[in-house]
């Protein structure tokens, strides 16, 4: 684990916390809510280990 690895987590939480925050203003139920943010964890997962994947 390099020294600013844990810059890149602070990141990813931050990015999903923005995005729940943004699918709680569309006031939609709990059931389609906790879809979306599964859809949006996967995406920044993916995003995420490509970037890793390319730089390595």
């Amino acid at each position: 684990m390099s020294e600013f690895e844990w810059i890149h987590i602070i990141w990813a939480f931050g990015a999903l916390a923005l995005a729940a925050g943004c699918l709680a203003g569309y006031r939609l139920s709990w059931k389609r809510s906790i879809v979306y943010a599964l859809m949006w964890a996967a995406i920044f997962t993916a995003v995420t280990l490509f970037i890793n994947a390319v730089n390595v």
